[in-house]
């Protein structure tokens, strides 16, 4: 049997694009679309990303600027190619954005995804990995959180709740017609970047994500960190976290697709993490070890929407997938520095101007 043709929704950016190096190193052959809300375009509207994970892997990759809000745009794709699985990662990701803006986050994460759904469904494509989340278990009632926790009655942000509902519509679609054939990965926290130092995380929105902030700080163009919190019940005050390596998550989807492939799962359920939790503190002195560099921070208070503790049991993952996370905290901090050194201004070169009115 022929390796299959994955379609790649949200595939310029971090994750997505750190996931398409291992699927064509798997042999996949590889359809992705982006409407880069979150990546870096060009200035022939190329993806940038995407050009690197070409670099990477010497094979092309067929891409289309696409929004899944737009559903005659998405028919046409599938239209024109074989389309075996999806890997669904395309989604607006900001835990205290979602907090501001709640009805965006739910036009864009639910009605993308009922589109794609339907689509899939009309050209009889129904294996799908969708890229969930921990933030769909809420504030836990027991650590580490395994996948039998309950989910929905806690989450703290409007993010969570978009995961949780596409996981709900995910389950019922499952049970209403046996063709479907899904995993939906929650995955905790990603950190790293690919070793090459050719690609890794490049926000365009305002930083969200703890390490580009951390690096900043280090490169000196942002004066302090903000940490948020330091009177949680942890250790040292600050919030702890799982940190996963992004490409032991991107390792994660292709055992996904390569059990949905062997055999039909009808719907299932992982989680993606190193099952140890990390402090923000913890997280900053193994940085400045491994950089050589110092860290100076401030604690303010709490984010809302931020929980204290999070952190996984990805025992299943591994019996079930065969996966399991390779990485070190070190190494997530020394393949980000590399990275970020050798791209001191992530895809853009000095010259390219953002569009969008992102600088």
């Amino acid at each position: 049997m022929s390796l299959s043709t994955v379609f790649v929704t949200g595939g310029a950016g971090y994750i997505g694009s750190h996931c398409i190096v291992e699927l064509l190193s798997a042999g996949y052959e590889v359809i992705v679309v982006d409407n880069f809300v979150n990546s870096v375009n060009g200035p022939d509207g190329e993806a940038m990303a995407l050009k690197r994970v070409e670099t990477i892997t010497g094979k092309s990759i067929t891409f289309y600027e696409c929004d899944l809000l737009d559903k005659s745009a998405l028919e046409a794709i599938f239209a024109k190619h074989k389309i075996d699985c999806v890997i669904h990662f395309a989604a607006i990701k900001s835990v205290g954005e979602s907090m501001e803006y709640p009805l965006l986050y739910y036009k864009n994460n639910l009605i993308g995804m009922l589109n794609l759904l339907e689509i899939m469904e009309q050209f009889g494509c129904y294996q799908l990995v969708f890229s969930s989340s921990c933030t769909v278990y809420g504030e836990p009632s027991f650590l580490p959180i395994t996948e039998e926790h309950s989910v929905g009655n806690s989450i703290t942000n409007v993010y969570g709740k978009t995961k949780y509902f596409i996981e709900e519509m995910l389950q019922d679609i499952t049970h209403a017609n046996k063709k479907w054939n899904i995993i939906a990965l929650r995955y905790f926290n990603p950190l790293g970047a690919h070793p090459s130092g050719l690609m890794g995380e490049d926000p365009i929105k305002p930083f969200a994500n703890i390490m580009p902030l951390i690096s900043q700080v280090a490169m000196g163009r942002l004066p302090v960190l903000t940490i948020f919190g330091g009177d949680y019940n942890t250790e040292d005050g600050t919030g702890v976290r799982d940190y996963i390596h992004v490409m032991d998550l991107a390792t994660g989807h292709v055992a996904a697709l390569s059990l949905l492939q062997k055999s039909h799962q009808n719907y299932k359920v992982y989680n993606l993490g190193t099952g140890e939790g990390v402090s923000v503190l913890q997280l900053v002195k193994t940085f400045e070890k491994v950089t050589g560099t110092t860290i100076p921070f401030k604690i303010v208070e709490r984010r809302e929407g931020d929980i204290s503790v999070m952190y996984a049991n990805a025992d299943l993952a591994e019996k079930e997938l065969g996966w399991k996370s390779k990485h070190t905290l070190e190494e997530m901090c020394t393949d980000f520095w590399r990275w970020q050194t050798m791209n001191p201004h992530g895809y853009r070169n000095k010259t390219t101007k953002m569009t969008n009115g992102h600088h």
